[in-house]
This record gives C-alpha cells, structure tokens and sequence, in this order.
C-alpha cells in the first residue's frame, strides 16, 4: 500500500468492538494508516479484521508497529507442563490450541470454556496489546468475550468508587482456566503482582476497571469477607452482558485488543474438535490510577 487511504471500519456492538474494512495486514501499511488504527484502538478497545491470510513473520511485523514484541511469561518450574506447547518455538508466539502431536499438546489452554482474565494481569507489566489470528476453528463454540472496563468502572456506584480509590488488588494465577488460586497458604512461587482496582489509560485518559475473575484474588485494606463481596460485584461489572461483545470466530479473523481496558474469555467448545490461534503481544509497563502517575516518557 503506497499511499495511505481513510480506515473504513462498521461498529460490532454497542458494548465495544469495531470491524476493519479493506486492510490487508500482509502489506506495509504506511504509518497514517497505523495512527489511524491506533486511535481506533483507543476509542473501540477491539478491533477485528477478517479474511487475513497472514504467516507467524507477518503477524510479528504487524503487531510490532505499535510497540515492543511481548515474550511469553515464563512459569515456575512446577508449572511449565501447563503452557509449554511442542510447536512454540518462538517466545513471542503463543499458540492456544487443544491440538496433539504425538501425543503431547502444541500449545496452551486447549480445552474448553475459560473464565474472564487480563493477559499476563499477574506480571508487574501486563502486556499492553493482545493480537489473535484465527487458524483453526470447531464447528460452533469458543467465542472470544470482551468485556469494556471502562463502561464497568461507569456502571460502579460513586460509594463504591470512592471507597476503593488508591486501592490495591492481587493479581495471581496458576495457569489454571477457570479456578481461582488458593493463596490461604505461601504464594511467593506463584507468579503474581498487586494492581490499582482503577487505572488511566495512558493514551485515552479514560478510568476503568482493572479486576477478573480469573486472576484477581483479594482487595488490599479489607477483611476477607469483605473482599469476595466487592470482588463479585466488580466481576458482575464486568461480565455485565450489556457491556460484552462476543466474537464468534470465522477462518481468517485477526482480533487485537487493549488489555488496560478489556478483560476476556472463551465459551465453550466440543474438545474433539480442533482449535489452534496464534498469538502475541506488546509489551506493557507499569499501571496507575491516576494520568498525572504516568512518567512523561513511558509509551503507552
């Protein structure tokens, strides 16, 4: 592409969630069609291409255009088994399948269904970006679900909001895909970090919830009791079906999100049938509550 052309895109819900009209990702975009995308980006949180025929290279070439390359979080040693797939050879590629070779997995997070989460959300620097291309796909099931933290942070009462300002939460996970961790006992080798429950987005200047039900365990500053009450109303928030867009996969679909206002999940699938994308990531830095928090020179 020599000369740069106007994006076309058409909105997918009401909740978040743009389609792309007329890129093919396989081309040098110029860079007014990438500021472009970005502020897309910024305004609709997911952005969804369709009928890309794109390679791994490609795919690395594109998402690097709005960052750092994000390298796969590496787990304890006592987890390894659960992420470490036969055909990932890249540490910037992740492949979510449920396929085998030879009897042992090709990639991570087969199966099933797969309770809401921030991509890396337990890492002190979250991936930023989260770009998932479509390879394989069952005949109905595994939808991606998004949910806009932003329109959760709205939807929180003003008591609530002011009682959780300048709060922390923990993060963690044990590369489970739908159980909480128990962290009753010593959790300093479970990969984990402690978050603001509100962050700014950099680049929007927008406010929104940063809390899952997959990885986020506990309020700072509360009993335990009160915790698991706020943290199921902050789960509703987000779950909240007025504020989800569904993609249902097609062949060829290339979906990118803004993981500091999103989380995400998957719907269920029949495990016989064989599902395989391809993922990465930029990376990100540290989260604040407040625009003012930021350091001038930290890219967004």
């Amino acid at each position: 592409m020599d000369q740069p052309v106007k994006v076309q895109y058409k909105p997918l819900s009401s909740a978040c969630g743009v389609e792309i009209l007329g890129l093919d990702l396989r081309e040098n975009l110029p860079q007014q069609t990438i500021d472009e995308i970005r502020a897309l980006w910024n305004q609709y949180i997911v952005l969804v291409f369709r009928n890309q025929t794109i390679t791994e290279d490609e795919q690395l070439r594109f998402a690097g255009k709005f960052g750092d390359l994000g390298e796969r979080k590496a787990p304890p040693e006592e987890l390894k088994e659960r992420t470490t797939g036969v055909l990932q050879n890249d540490q910037r590629v992740m492949l979510v399948s449920n396929k085998m070779l030879e009897g042992k997995p090709v990639g991570s997070f087969g199966d099933g269904d797969m309770w809401y989460h921030i991509d890396s959300g337990y890492a002190k620097n979250p991936y930023t970006y989260t770009f998932l291309y479509g390879v394989e796909l069952p005949s109905e099931g595994g939808n991606t679900l998004f949910g806009n933290m932003y329109k959760a942070y709205d939807s929180l009462s003003q008591d609530l909001k002011d009682k959780l300002a300048g709060q922390k939460a923990l993060h963690i996970h044990q590369y489970e895909r739908r159980a909480r961790v128990d962290i009753s006992g010593d959790i300093s080798k479970i990969p984990h970090w402690f978050h603001p429950v509100f962050v700014t987005h950099p680049e929007s200047g927008r406010k929104s919830l940063f809390v899952d039900r997959l990885m986020t365990q506990r309020i700072e500053g509360v009993s335990h009791d009160e915790s698991e009450a706020i943290l199921e109303e902050l789960y509703a928030a987000g779950e909240n079906p007025e504020n989800v867009y569904e993609h249902e996969w097609e062949l060829g679909d290339f979906v990118m999100w803004d993981n500091r206002c999103a989380i995400h999940g998957r719907t269920w699938f029949d495990p016989q049938e064989p599902r395989l994308l391809r993922r990465c990531t930029i990376e990100g830095g540290p989260l604040y509550e407040e625009l003012s928090d930021y350091p001038q020179n930290q890219s967004a």
